[in-house]
């Protein structure tokens, strides 16, 4: 209305100069021009450039915590998975499943089909039904695209009029930063988890694996911390673990979801991983070069790193996550968990090498897989 008003006003400020229609026209639409070249607008993004963010961000996540490089693991992995996001309502994306190399226990779903769970969260989990539970929620993360949707809700990263995701670097830049932040500091809404929580053990049952998977995954976890004087790593976004453990039991009785099949065999012949204790698990400072929070080269010239944001609460398995950047010689290693105040979770220390491990895997092979453990 201020616009169509000031046009309005121009024109016959102009009229009354004698400007004639030709070129009193010429000036509105200069103006009109200007005006929608500062126009701003929610981040908007095509299939190809939410793989293209999915994959600047998986690189983040992989260069802080390094990647298990053991190809009979990830192979594994891959056919959990892929049985699953074949069931999801986005079985065409190039999903790929990272198995980070820290014994900090958490897991963390990237767009694009990205989904990262680390030795430590797979050390706790008892059999293939739980890793289904687990891989089924941050699936739900990407097919419902709830890290994208947080950044438009919240106008974190905003374009110009003519601006596209894939044609402006810097664009990408800050969605990377936004979407890295949102995930792994921030984390999701109670929305959000509840309905990865939903669909997600709806997705292992129809998958074939018994649907209170999840629920055992989340009470190991909090049988483990049950000692903690304070909420760390999983818990410091689930203030209501009991509460959602019923809720989901709830679920699956209200939506009478009967699968059966929990193949733990078959976990414990490809994950041999032991659980680490949280108290010796080594961590890296919060804020030291490398983590997220820190500005990695304000680190490596020994300045101060900027000052966060307050940090939104949520809660659910993509909050479980932190840090990114390189782990760098500058970065403070403690020997405890316990120590200065740290996460043990959160800030556990990774490994060296953050490279994919490739795996290929043709439909016949997952088929092969289902049957195998007695899934339809």
């Amino acid at each position: 209305m201020m616009r169509t008003t000031a046009l309005v006003a121009i024109a016959v400020f102009g009229a009354s100069l004698g400007v004639e229609g030709k070129q009193l026209g010429q000036i509105i639409k200069g103006i009109q021009v200007a005006q929608k070249a500062n126009e701003v607008r929610d981040l908007a993004m095509t299939d190809a450039e939410e793989q293209e963010l999915g994959t600047a961000v998986s690189e983040r996540i992989r260069t802080r915590y390094g990647v298990v490089q053991d190809a009979a693991v990830h192979r594994y992995l891959a056919l959990v998975g892929t049985a699953l996001a074949q069931g999801s309502t986005r079985p065409a994306l190039p999903w790929t499943f990272v198995v980070l190399d820290t014994d900090g226990v958490n897991a963390f779903a990237a767009p694009g089909g990205y989904v990262h769970i680390t030795r430590g969260a797979l050390a706790l989990v008892k059999n293939e039904a739980e890793l289904a539970g687990v891989l089924g929620h941050e699936i739900i993360h990407v097919t419902e695209k709830h890290t994208i949707k947080a950044i438009q809700k919240s106008k974190a990263v905003q374009m110009g009029a003519a601006e596209t995701l894939s044609g402006s670097s810097s664009l990408m830049e800050r969605a990377v930063t936004a979407t890295y932040d949102n995930i792994v500091e921030r984390g999701f809404g109670r929305a959000e988890e509840n309905e990865s929580d939903e669909m997600g053990v709806t997705l292992a049952n129809k998958t074939g694996y018994a649907p209170n998977g999840l629920v055992g995954f989340l009470t190991t976890l909090k049988d483990r911390n049950k000692a903690s004087t304070e909420k760390r790593g999983l818990f410091a976004s689930h203030p209501e673990m009991q509460e959602r453990l019923d809720r989901i039991t709830r679920l699956i009785a209200s939506k009478k979801l009967t699968a059966t099949a929990t193949v733990q065999p078959r976990y414990a012949k490809n994950i041999s991983y032991k659980p680490v204790v949280v108290t010796v698990i080594a961590v890296v400072d919060p804020g030291a070069a490398g983590l997220a929070g820190g500005d990695t080269k304000a680190a490596e010239k020994k300045e101060e790193p900027k000052a966060e944001e307050p940090k939104k609460k949520g809660f659910g398995l993509g909050r479980m996550m932190p840090g990114g950047g390189g782990e760098k010689k500058s970065a403070q290693v403690t020997a405890s968990g316990g120590a200065r105040g740290v996460d043990p979770e959160k800030d556990s220390k990774g490994g060296s090498n953050p490279k994919v491990v490739p795996v290929k895997i043709v439909a016949a092979e997952v088929a092969a897989f289902k049957k195998e453990g007695g899934l339809p």
